[in-house]
């Protein structure tokens, strides 16, 4: 039997309305994304841009392997990655790498302009925990927030209804800090929730996959502290750091308190 005239327009009306409805879940998060502060915007683009898995490994020979595969390339003077040489990673290297990323995007829009001497420092990861600017942000404790606060680039704070997609994030699964602590270094990407239990989503090195997306019940997180990049200016500033810190440093052999951290690195807590 013929569908008839108004069967045909039903079915072209419903061909249509899933079409739009997929149309929106695809531009919906790019508009979303672009109401994001624009460095925000950055450090999800630089997160986009890295491979998918590789493994996920913490040894001394896997932070060696990382140190090896990032250089300054003096000849194309930039800072060079080469993630699938490094191969399998650790949590804080992952958001190193997306933070280097940021620094070349912003080079590459002469937004930013560092001296090759300092773009060496950036991408000398050879250094102990504590030590120049990746042992900063790879150390035990607060490592990116005391980088941030060290330069004035950005903001610490703690509020979950402050955070955008973006923002950098340690995450403690303990209240242990320093020495005995179990955390986990991240980008931020949002909540949500799933059958009723509230949830974190988002990037880094992560258990066993590697590099990739993962999420967690909120409650499972014992203590947070994002980072925001705000001043990309002050990045320059990085040239007059001291070799050392030694409230991050003392990290691998002491335990510290959330008082010390809130007053190392100027951590805004409401």
């Amino acid at each position: 039997m013929d569908a008839g005239p108004f069967m045909v327009t039903v079915r072209w009306m419903q061909r249509s309305l899933v079409s739009l409805l997929f149309v929106l879940a695809c531009v919906a998060p790019a508009l979303a994304e672009k109401k994001l502060p624009v460095l925000n915007q950055h450090v999800l683009h630089a997160v986009r841009s890295m491979p998918k898995g590789l493994g996920y490994d913490a040894s001394p020979a896997a932070v060696d392997r990382l140190a090896a595969s990032v250089q300054y390339d003096f000849k194309r003077q930039r800072i060079a990655q080469d993630t699938r040489a490094a191969k399998a990673s650790f949590c804080s290297g992952a958001t190193y790498l997306v933070f280097l990323r940021v620094i070349e995007s912003l080079r590459s829009q002469k937004a930013l302009k560092l001296s090759p001497t300092l773009l060496e420092r950036y991408a000398n990861l050879g250094v102990k925990d504590g030590e120049e600017i990746f042992g900063r942000w790879n150390a035990n404790g607060p490592g990116t927030a005391k980088l941030f606060a060290e330069l004035g680039c950005g903001t610490n704070f703690t509020s979950f209804d402050r955070a955008l997609p973006g923002d950098f994030m340690k995450i403690w699964w303990t209240s242990e800090i320093g020495a005995k602590e179990r955390g986990h270094s991240v980008v931020f990407l949002g909540q949500f929730q799933r059958n009723g239990v509230a949830m974190v989503r988002y990037w880094s090195a992560n258990k066993p996959r590697g590099y990739g997306e993962d999420s967690v019940p909120r409650s499972t997180i014992k203590r947070v502290l994002f980072s925001r990049l705000e001043r990309h200016e002050r990045l320059r500033d990085a040239a007059r750091l001291t070799p050392k810190n030694r409230f991050l440093a003392d990290m691998l052999r002491h335990r510290f308190t959330w008082s010390d951290v809130v007053a190392q690195c100027r951590v805004q807590t409401h």
